[in-house]
């Protein structure tokens, strides 16, 4: 969407500017802000999902875009995160009462983001841009709560399936194989004996010297009976 920085007046965005600023000082509680020192007409945030419902555990990104016509029009709200809600469209568009017909001009930012979550607390199937979970809502809340949990699960929360990009651990890559460094069993077959593989090693040698020595013995036998049996002739 286009920036409107040259749609308003310099009145209108030095107090945006005044508010974006305060918000992001002192935000309200579970929201964080995230201003933008190029386009002040698109304020970036992210709301935790309020325990004790099917967003819980959740960050759910969400921008908020000012208008040409603001503050006399109100703003456009859009999650970023795709979420199951009535009041939330597939494209992600905000249906809630103060971006429509109950904006005022004094209510303010703070007012519409906190008026935001309080929507995922008590959604309204009455206004529902998704009419599956909105039916859901009204016909069986279960389902409605495991529907919109998984969503949460997949895409808000942290991990392989998440939309977070957390670093994959070193360890869950595959390892490099045991013996991989040592010239001596990366040489060895499977089920050949360290002894077996070593014939030109030192316990080769000592197996060797033994086999000559025991040879040499016999041979030596040999001869001394030879000669007693000469003599008895």
């Amino acid at each position: 969407m286009n920036s409107n920085v040259e749609n308003l007046p310099p009145q209108v965005l030095r107090l945006v500017y005044k508010e974006v600023s305060a918000l992001a000082a002192d935000p309200p509680e579970g929201i964080k802000i995230y201003p933008s020192e190029e386009d002040i007409t698109e304020l970036h945030t992210a709301i935790e999902g309020p325990e004790g419902t099917p967003f819980a555990g959740g960050v759910f990104r969400m921008r908020l875009v000012l208008g040409k016509d603001f503050p006399a029009a109100p703003p456009k709200g859009y999650f970023l995160t795709k979420i199951f809600h009535p009041n939330v469209g597939h494209k992600g568009e905000i249906c809630v009462n103060v971006l429509k017909r109950d904006w005022r001009a004094e209510l303010g930012l703070r007012h519409v983001l906190l008026t935001i979550k309080c929507l995922m607390i008590h959604p309204n199937p009455e206004s529902a841009l998704n009419e599956e979970a909105g039916r859901l809502l009204l016909e069986d809340y279960t389902e409605y709560a495991s529907r919109a949990r998984l969503l949460t699960e997949i895409h808000a929360m942290g991990g392989h399936g998440g939309t977070s990009g957390v670093p994959q651990d070193p360890a869950d890559g595959p390892l490099p194989k045991k013996h991989a460094g040592d010239p001596t069993k990366r040489a060895m077959g499977p089920g050949v004996a360290p002894s077996a593989a070593l014939g030109n090693g030192a316990n080769g040698s000592s197996t060797t010297s033994s086999s000559s020595s025991s040879n040499s013995n016999v041979v030596g036998k040999k001869k001394t009976d030879k000669k007693r049996a000469l003599r008895r002739l």
